[in-house]
């Protein structure tokens, strides 16, 4: 067998803007749906992407000045798609309180692009939110994951987070386990 190089195209990471509402929100639903979409029912996905992933509520994020969106663009993706990757943190976690840290920072997403998985766009945006956390004075970093999701958690455990908890994540009526992680800043 013979292995080619990979070409790799740059990435440029940069704060989403109004111009990105309707990306983000279509990134956001085909990657939630891509991961986890055959765990519910069509009316509990359906209600969940109507509440989550829609161009309203990502406008309404890129408003609050509590939450910040970082984007990865790869210029020229042959698919059409320029965002590859987004990076969902709010300043203040609004996670439930297992620890205790006073300024507890929140990684709420980190979604790839399903067709764009392993190009390096997760780690880059990780990197970012633990800097923004750092810059910020978070005493740490927080974020919520599936409990079922062995690949996001080993992910997540590279940068040191570690589970602090079980908790739920609702998805229609559907209630999900979830494992609360972090990691000391």
């Amino acid at each position: 067998m013979t292995l080619r190089p990979m070409t790799l195209r740059p990435m440029t990471l940069r704060l989403a803007t109004a111009d990105d509402i309707e990306a983000l929100a279509d990134l956001g639903r085909r990657a939630f749906v891509a991961k986890f979409g055959d765990l519910y029912s069509a009316a509990n996905l359906a209600a969940f992407l109507a509440e989550s992933h829609t161009p309203e509520k990502v406008a309404r994020e890129l408003a609050d000045p509590g939450m910040a969106i970082a984007v990865i663009e790869e210029p020229g993706d042959p698919t059409g798609k320029t965002i590859g990757a987004f990076c969902k943190i709010t300043y203040a976690s609004t996670l439930p309180r297992h620890s205790d840290a006073l300024a507890p920072f929140e990684l709420k997403q980190l979604y790839t692009d399903p067709d764009l998985v392993g190009r390096g766009m997760g780690a880059r945006l990780m990197d970012w939110a633990l800097d923004q956390a750092r810059k910020a004075g978070a005493d740490e970093l927080q974020l919520s994951v599936y409990a079922d999701n062995p690949d996001a958690q080993r992910f997540y455990a590279r940068y040191g987070l570690e589970k602090i908890a079980d908790i739920t994540f609702r998805v229609g009526d559907h209630i999900d386990p979830e494992i609360l992680m972090a990691v000391r800043l």
